[in-house]
């Protein structure tokens, strides 16, 4: 779908969509405890719906009441047939449930689609098969198949690509008969290992980090139900938004984003950081943040453990005069896109270049009243793509709203990956959406 965003100003309020880290960790942990828990906020999105099949194909039950999900767990003592587990698109699905399948006694497949086929799954099989367990997976990449049940041990992991299957493993581990210890190098997204732990203790269950260079975990416990939760409001998502209220508020006015924990331990929590690099502060008013238009200039900010800052992050840089400096682009090869070379290419259509020097991006701002030359149109708007990646439309259509002439955003519909509602909420804020 092509969807036309237009140049305009901003203005009122967004509520934040559940964070997908959150929520599809808090299904994995309310499926493997003992009891019902209730999750509130469980707003929905691809990613999400992934997880909840998968949960469900493992045994455990969800129902939907309002704006909950009402999960009844499961055993993994229960011995089942063999199965196959579709993992969709959501490379944290992958990776996180291969430990937890592997639960079972019997033989798991996890099958996956889109981008997800084309990228590495020989760190989840070499991982496994260091803890005893016999796995395989097609010439480096998904499906993974694997024979349960896991046990206990010792491995070693490169978390420098990802840190999901270290997520995977410490919620799987603990269920184990025996201990088990898993040493960690280059680890990366710190934040998101956070977050993994802080929901872990939240069902019962405890793990010793040292310094996220190895992880010891105790086996024999069991996951129980805390009764009542809510997911955590998407930073992620919301940096778009703040970034809209920054580059573009009404005067006057402002953005205000609700449902977002300033304790949380979101890793794209780092978006204030690089707001106020920018010249711009985001101020909790009650249980909102509220940000307004500033006068933008150039910034540094390394990303290496939120890449996925990366596409709001070169929006702003893309409206702020000089040349910004964000570190970690490394990161953003195995992405739903190429992801350096996607925003390199789009936002140079813009008339925005885009450098990249190893692990260094640098975005030269520019003047939003030159036109880029030589530019592609579609019924007089400038014609972009998303390349499926729901970051890249985000990214774009954020961007417009200071360009000046109107943007065609082809494949814009990836946004239903990770905030369905996406462009429903920016034409909330009084912008123009033409279908």
């Amino acid at each position: 779908m092509t969807r036309v965003v237009h140049p305009g100003l901003v203005a009122g309020t967004v509520a934040a969509a559940a964070s997908k880290s959150a929520l599809q960790r808090l299904l994995a942990l309310a499926a493997l405890s003992q009891g019902r828990t209730e999750i509130g906020n469980a707003t929905e999105c691809d990613d999400v719906r992934a997880v909840m099949a998968l949960v469900k194909a493992l045994g455990a039950s969800v129902k939907r009441q309002g704006d909950s999900l009402l999960v009844t767990g499961t055993s993994p003592r229960l011995p089942r047939r063999s199965k196959r587990l579709d993992c969709g698109e959501s490379g944290l699905a992958l990776r996180m449930f291969a430990p937890i399948a592997a639960l079972w006694p019997g033989r798991s497949t996890l099958s996956v689609a889109g981008s997800l086929c084309h990228r590495p799954a020989g760190l989840i099989t070499e991982a496994l098969q260091a803890l005893g367990l016999a796995c395989g997976d097609a010439d480096g990449k998904p499906p993974v198949w694997l024979d349960g049940p896991l046990g206990g041990g010792r491995a070693e992991l490169d978390g420098s690509l990802s840190s999901q299957l270290l997520t995977g493993l410490l919620l799987a581990l603990p269920l184990v008969p025996g201990d088990s210890s898993l040493r960690v190098s280059r680890l990366r997204s710190t934040p998101y290992i956070d977050l993994t732990l802080e929901l872990q203790r939240r069902f019962g269950v405890t793990v010793k980090n040292q310094d996220y260079k190895e992880f010891t975990i105790p086996g024999g416990q069991r996951y129980r139900t805390p009764g009542a939760l809510d997911a955590e409001g998407d930073w992620s998502g919301a940096a778009f938004f703040l970034v809209a209220g920054a580059i573009a508020g009404r005067p006057g006015g402002a953005v205000a984003i609700g449902n977002l924990n300033p304790a949380s331990c979101q890793g794209d929590k780092a978006i204030l950081t690089a707001l106020r690099a920018a010249g711009a502060t985001a101020l909790a008013v009650g249980r909102e943040l509220v940000i307004r238009r500033a006068q933008l200039r150039a910034f540094a900010f390394d990303a290496t453990d939120c890449p996925d800052l990366f596409p709001p992050l070169v929006a702003l840089a893309a409206a702020s005069g000089g040349c910004s400096q964000l570190r970690g682009a490394r990161r953003l090869k195995h992405k739903e896109s190429d992801r350096a070379q996607t925003l390199a290419a789009e936002f140079g259509k813009l008339g925005v270049p885009i450098e990249l020097d190893g692990d260094l991006m640098l975005v030269h701002g520019r003047d939003a009243s030159a036109g880029p030359p030589g530019a592609t149109r579609l019924a007089g708007a400038l014609a972009v793509e998303s390349h499926g990646d729901h970051r890249i439309a985000m990214a774009l259509a954020v961007a417009a709203l200071s360009f000046n002439q109107a943007l065609a955003i082809d494949g814009s519909e990836a946004v239903a990956k990770s905030w369905p509602g996406f462009f429903a909420d920016l034409a909330g804020l009084g912008v123009r959406i033409d279908e």
